[in-house]
């Protein structure tokens, strides 16, 4: 697991790699609202990762696959992390 910053000081919270190739990113947020952060869609684009996920803490559980999701997505806290295990 690592974070990713360029020199424009885009950054994201998580780089999830597996077979040491990017998996999901991870952008973690208190609020949906906003949309869909810029610097995640940026880096999924430069990076290549499978999944995008913007984890939010107001918004309830949601009974949805993340990982069904190749696009970035805003997902609450409560669904992602249940779909860790």
């Amino acid at each position: 697991m690592w974070f990713i910053r360029d020199k424009e000081k885009r950054e994201v919270d998580f780089l999830v790699s597996r077979d040491k190739k990017p998996w999901f990113l991870v952008e973690v947020k208190l609020s949906s609202k906003g949309g869909v952060s810029k610097n995640l869609v940026y880096f999924q684009e430069k990076v290549k990762a499978k999944h995008a996920f913007q984890v939010v803490f107001d918004m309830g559980y949601i009974p949805k696959d993340c990982f069904k999701h190749t696009e970035p997505i805003i997902v609450p806290a409560k669904t992602f992390l249940t779909q860790l295990v």
